[in-house]
């Protein structure tokens, strides 16, 4: 089979559904690492947080978070904040430890090699109590996407969050070709 390539996978998620199935509460305070250049989960975040919530959009790239400060404007969000950090730096972005009730992490890791220090910095901002969203292509072939070689199987998030002291909380198919895993921090 021959496999096609997809730049940006998240355009086969559908952000309201997904959003939907975490509860999120207005006032929420949201971090979306990897948040990439059309913000497809920020926005829909920025509105169910509403004006009290507030939401960090983070992104090692400048162009892309200058991309996301241009929808934004244009659409009038105002509750989100643009971060210009690593991710693979734990401590690197300039957010509040334990200050965040949810973290997302979508498509981010099969790009990267450094897993573990990307969640550590996931944790590192969820407050107690608060959780963490890993989103990312399922382990198995399919028609495009990544290779299956840089993929990251669940099982392996699953170990390095457990290591981290995060529990598991839930699981979905996050659409076709995408799993979701939701961790606590106790």
């Amino acid at each position: 089979m021959e496999q096609k390539i997809l730049q940006g996978g998240t355009a086969l998620l559908n952000p309201l559904d997904i959003l939907k199935s975490l509860d999120i509460k207005e006032s929420y305070c949201v971090a979306d690492l990897g948040c990439g250049g059309n913000g497809h989960f920020v926005a829909p975040l920025a509105s169910l947080v509403g004006k009290s919530g507030k939401i960090y959009a983070l992104d090692i790239q400048k162009k892309v978070l200058d991309a996301l400060q241009a929808r934004l404007k244009l659409e009038g969000i105002e509750n989100v904040e643009l971060v210009w950090s690593d991710l693979e730096q734990v401590g690197a972005a300039s957010i509040p430890a334990n200050s965040c009730d949810l973290v997302i992490v979508i498509n981010v890791l099969f790009q990267n090699k450094k897993h573990e220090e990307i969640l550590k910095e996931a944790q590192r901002f969820a407050k107690k109590g608060g959780r963490l969203v890993v989103i990312d292509w399922k382990y198995s072939a399919s028609p495009f996407g990544p290779p299956i070689d840089i993929r990251v199987a669940p099982m392996n998030v699953k170990t390095l969050c457990s290591s981290l002291g995060l529990k598991l909380f839930h699981e979905f198919d996050a659409g076709q070709y995408h799993y979701a895993l939701v961790f606590l921090k106790p």
